[in-house]
């Protein structure tokens, strides 16, 4: 990674640091977890948050932080292997689904239909097609589509920003355009049958999100990284403007996420970034973290009690 990339990611800034302290929480689903090798990223650090030595120390330390916070269910993405190992340490609370097509190859369509006959695969992404200079209208990605359709698979879908400086690092076909979530709009008319969310809530997009949820109610989206990268007082503002779409039923569609790659540290201060919104609700509160993504998933109501 060049020396200017790095300089740009260290100096990206950051919300308070302060979690909630752990305790009793009530239930919560991470729509929005990886499953990442420690080295994912060198140079992407944060103050006061700690990169593990080790994928067990971080395997463990990730287990730790959802029990912790009563994280009852966690979207967890990765290479297919690394979230089978994850899987494996906690099978009734890690919920696998593939990262492609950036960082990792394009998985084979068949094998992805074999691992949902087996119930190992739960979701589809993240899609991380803006790091590969690709829309959801890109043709590489119609057949997963198709197929997320026609199983019923729930698809998550990176839009949005990324990190400054990653065209001329590690991702030289991002283009910030191409995080616009008014660009999944053709999409979706094919696929009207088609459960997907938005990763990280279109953030800096917000006009365009709420436009593209207005129209499209069967989209939903998760707040994942802006609850605890960016300003505190931007994500408020943010989220505010969101949950002001009550005539589209929008609160009822913004669900919680994490975004923790490779600092467990991220799952804390991610629920402290929806905890201290004091504009919200106790009963909005529970829906953003647990009810309306309990819906989205189709789990049983139970899951959030």
């Amino acid at each position: 990674m060049r020396p200017a990339l790095l300089l740009t990611l260290l100096l990206l800034p950051t919300a308070p640091l302060a979690a909630q302290p752990p305790g009793e929480h009530r239930p919560i689903i991470d729509m929005h977890l990886h499953a990442l090798p420690v080295d994912f990223l060198p140079g992407l650090d944060f103050p006061g948050m700690q990169r593990p030595a080790s994928e067990e120390e971080l395997l463990r330390g990730t287990l730790a932080a959802l029990g912790r916070y009563n994280v009852v269910k966690a979207i967890t993405s990765g290479s297919l292997e690394q979230v089978a190992r994850w899987r494996q340490s906690a099978p009734d609370r890690i919920l696998p689904s593939p990262v492609f097509p950036h960082f990792y190859d394009f998985p084979a369509v068949d094998e992805l239909r074999g691992l949902h006959a087996e119930g190992k695969l739960a979701a589809l992404g993240e899609l991380t097609a803006q790091y590969a200079g690709l829309t959801l209208a890109s043709p590489e990605l119609e057949p997963y589509l198709a197929m997320a359709e026609e199983l019923d698979v729930p698809v998550a879908l990176h839009t949005g920003f990324g990190p400054p400086g990653a065209t001329y690092g590690f991702a030289p076909r991002f283009r910030a355009a191409f995080g616009n979530p008014l660009l999944i709009e053709e999409a979706l008319v094919r696929h009207p049958k088609l459960r997907l969310y938005l990763m990280h809530s279109g953030f800096p997009f917000l006009e365009e999100t709420i436009a593209l949820m207005h129209a499209h109610p069967q989209v939903y989206a998760d707040l994942a990284v802006i609850n605890w990268v960016i300003d505190r007082e931007e994500f408020h503002s943010y989220l505010r403007r969101l949950m002001q779409h009550t005539d589209c039923g929008l609160p009822q569609r913004l669900m919680f996420g994490s975004d923790q790659m490779v600092w467990p540290e991220a799952i804390g201060m991610a629920i402290e970034g929806i905890e201290s919104a004091d504009f919200l609700s106790e009963e909005q509160k529970r829906d953003i973290f647990c009810r309306n993504a309990a819906r989205f998933l189709r789990l049983a109501p139970e899951t959030c009690e």
